[in-house]
């Protein structure tokens, strides 16, 4: 056995951390903040431990708790104070995103990204405008072209309460393309977009449905997100979000679907972004609780597992966490 060529060698403290080939930090972290229109004090979000729905009054403060940490970059969900069929409260003036963006931008320096879709805001929980009997045909249709107006509409209300950057995350077929213009058509043409573009219908987004009172209400939206079979198709799907002109590329979840992180990080010349979801962080949380694992080093582990399959950014609900660590 030849042992001129000993690995360990650059395992020692002193070397180790120099010749590290991924490096997270918290400048790679995006955290997400959920503003709720209907409350009075902060609520305890349950099923993930730590996080919180925060009025609108304490959304400014939020965000500062965030900064503390040295994670600088924010995304924000609202739930509304009344939901409709079409998802109104969601492009309103005076909606809660649009009102949380303009104080977070006018009294903090964080950078701010909106999540673009309707299912918080929607009384039926579908990412789109529905058609459907629920007498006579038990099947979910989400009317596609009719959505992408609404989208627009979001995007471009986001931008003029002073967001730096809006997501998209419905999976509306030409959602990228439809926001691109209405954003270039109202003034907000340096306004980019970070796309959902390989979004999957996933187990593992249910705490995040608790948080942003999005379930849907009937059905489910295996017919709009993707089959968790597919990575080629995510690859066609994150193509036609930048023939539109998507600037970020993100792809969720993270942890199931490290292979097609990787496979966008290969194929395309954007940023690439990785959203380590709700599920992800609660079974994290359950299994320390249990004394399973250590909830600080596999937190740790599971970001730059992320980092190291080729995702530039990771929203992610562990960011202030393993920020103050780092």
């Amino acid at each position: 056995m030849d042992l001129r060529d000993r690995p360990r060698r650059l395992r020692a403290d002193g070397i180790r951390p120099l010749v590290a080939e991924t490096r997270l930090s918290a400048t790679d972290l995006v955290a997400p903040v959920f503003v709720d229109a209907t409350a009075d004090e902060r609520l305890p979000i349950d099923s993930m431990p730590g996080h919180e729905r925060v009025p609108v009054d304490e959304a400014v403060e939020r965000v500062e708790e965030v900064r503390e940490t040295g994670v600088e970059a924010v995304m924000l969900f609202g739930v509304p104070r009344s939901k409709d069929g079409r998802g109104t409260r969601a492009w309103a003036e005076d909606g809660v995103v649009q009102e949380a963006t303009r104080r977070i931008v006018a009294e903090t320096d964080a950078y701010v990204i909106t999540d673009v879709c309707l299912c918080e805001y929607t009384d039926h929980g579908h990412c789109g405008v529905t058609e459907r009997d629920a007498e006579t045909d038990p099947r979910l249709t989400v009317r596609n072209d009719e959505t992408l107006d609404l989208l627009s509409k979001v995007a471009v209300s986001h931008a003029a309460a002073g967001a730096h950057m809006v997501a998209p995350s419905s999976m509306t077929d030409g959602m990228v393309g439809a926001i691109r213009d209405g954003l270039d058509e109202a003034g907000f043409a340096d306004v980019p977009i970070t796309s959902y573009a390989a979004k999957f219908e996933s187990a593992f987004y249910g705490p995040f449905r608790d948080a942003a009172d999005g379930a849907p209400a009937f059905g489910d939206r295996r017919h709009y997100q993707m089959d968790p079979a597919n990575a080629r198709e995510a690859v066609r799907e994150v193509r036609l979000d930048v023939e539109q002109g998507a600037d970020v590329l993100m792809v969720k979840p993270a942890l199931p679907y490290l292979d097609v992180v990787r496979d966008v990080r290969r194929e395309f010349d954007r940023p690439v972004a990785a959203y380590n979801v709700s599920g992800e962080y609660a079974m994290l949380h359950a299994a320390a609780e249990k004394g399973w694992l250590d909830l600080e080093a596999t937190a740790r582990e599971s970001l730059l597992s992320i980092k190291r399959a080729g995702a530039d950014l990771i929203v992610t609900y562990f960011a202030e966490d393993v920020a103050s660590g780092l």
